[in-house]
């Protein structure tokens, strides 16, 4: 900590820039925020394609691109301690106070919390995502989550029933989990400045056409719609596996000229492609919180969703029209909204929403959860690989010789490199050029070196 009370955090995360989805943009967006009140925020990711070594963004956010290639679904190969060295010269170099993890499922955000807290470090982990208890997929993803969260310091969650499968799935104690919701940037997401005719109602998705956001949702959904509202036309941004079969069911039911597909859509152009519509439906299964229905509210428009996981948290009951993960029940909130929308006005929806969320208000939030983190004592090894012990029979056993090899490995590293012998990176300044070119409204890059910049 280089003053009182101000924190150096290290975000670590497989999910980032150039990607843009919820985690992405959580990270982007505290991480700006964090800055703004005076601390030092890194960001470390893998490589993405020819995205490698060391970038900066908008506020002088930096950004630790690793050599290290996705493997499955945008996280790295598992190598357990294939990345201790570069995550050490990190930590040492930005002389971090607390390391923050970020999404149960990325890999690169595990070993780095291990390697943390191996060379006695705070750190946090936020949780983006719910997960079941019966599938092999997740009962393999929880018993990983329950070694991570096994040492945490500290977890924050995005809404309360997020907070209730975390604690379940990992054993971590209630006392430990802080629910800091998602915001939205409201300056970004604004009205269309004139108000639409209801002449036409325009329903609009924008969400990832795979399985668990109910893309096989719409392609009942949808076409009864139709049948039922003359007057409706849907437009779907997104791309995934299961665009060929929304893509199917247009031919199908002949409703090329009543559904627009318009394939991935940058999140730069979200916002010119939600003020064209007046309903936003989500169809998601299961979601922690969804910040796609913040950046719609934020639009001015009515929201129909599934009534899954953490949504019934994140808007009023005014704002929102909930219905169960079934087509005909969806339907029928899509008509009910269809009936409502006259009483919407955009403009007022949109100021509740300045008052609702903010990215400020979660950055002030999450220094709280630093702070206490930082002031938590430090425990012996001994008494770290006894919580070990508690995840299994075997699996505990199993959990303390992967940390015994890690603190070997950690001094073996000392040895070999002290830290005195790794340069440690000084404190940028920047000048009023560099913030005049920076803007806002979206991301920045420029390559070179910083850290002499005064």
């Amino acid at each position: 900590m280089s003053e009182k009370g101000k924190h150096r955090i290290l975000m670590v995360s497989d999910f980032f820039f150039p990607n843009f989805g919820g985690v992405e943009n959580h990270i982007y967006y505290l991480s700006q925020c964090l800055i703004e009140l005076g601390h030092k925020v890194v960001v470390m990711t893998h490589a993405y394609n020819n995205r490698s070594g060391v970038r900066y963004m908008t506020g002088g956010l930096k950004v630790y691109y690793v050599p290290w290639k996705p493997f499955l679904m945008q996280n790295t190969l598992p190598t357990f301690y294939g990345t201790l060295p570069i995550i050490r010269t990190i930590l040492i170099r930005e002389k971090i106070s607390v390391v923050h993890g970020h999404q149960a499922f990325s890999t690169l955000c595990h070993e780095a919390l291990m390697h943390a807290r191996t060379m006695g470090y705070k750190v946090v982990f936020t949780d983006h995502s719910l997960y079941g208890f019966a599938d092999v997929g997740s009962v393999h993803m929880n018993k990983v989550l329950q070694f991570t969260l096994a040492d945490v310091t500290q977890a924050i969650c995005v809404s309360h029933t997020s907070k209730e499968n975390t604690v379940l799935r990992s054993g971590l104690p209630p006392e430990k989990v802080y629910v800091i919701p998602n915001a939205v940037d409201t300056a970004m997401f604004k009205p269309a400045p004139e108000r639409l005719s209801n002449n036409e109602i325009v329903i609009v998705v924008i969400s990832r056409l795979v399985y668990r956001k109910g893309a096989d949702l719409l392609v009942e959904v949808i076409p009864e719609v139709c049948r039922l509202h003359p007057n409706v036309r849907f437009v779907i941004g997104g791309d995934g596996p299961k665009r060929v079969r929304l893509e199917e069911m247009r031919e199908k039911h002949s409703l090329q000229d009543r559904v627009d597909m318009l394939g991935a859509v940058p999140h730069a152009n979200v916002r010119s492609v939600l003020i064209t519509g007046h309903i936003f439906l989500n169809s998601s299964l299961t979601e922690a919180f969804c910040i796609a229905i913040l950046e719609a509210a934020s639009c001015g428009l009515l929201t129909v969703s599934t009534c899954v996981g953490g949504v019934p948290e994140v808007l009023p009951d005014d704002m929102i029209v909930l219905a169960e993960p079934d087509p005909s029940d969806m339907v029928q909130a899509i008509t009910k909204a269809i009936n409502i929308l006259p009483q919407i006005d955009p403009e007022t929806m949109h100021l509740r929403m300045k008052k609702l969320y903010s990215w400020h208000d979660v950055a002030r939030r999450t220094e709280t959860v630093y702070d206490r983190a930082l002031r938590c004592s430090s425990q012996p090894l001994l008494e770290r690989l006894s919580r070990y012990l508690t995840c299994g029979a075997w699996a505990g056993k199993l959990f303390c010789l992967v940390m015994l090899i890690d603190c070997i490995l950690w001094q073996f590293l000392q040895l070999w490199q002290p830290d005195r012998d790794i340069e440690v990176v000084a404190d940028a300044t920047l000048t009023s050029f560099l913030h005049e070119e920076m803007s806002r409204d979206s991301f920045f890059f420029f390559s070179g070196t910083i850290d002499d910049i005064s």
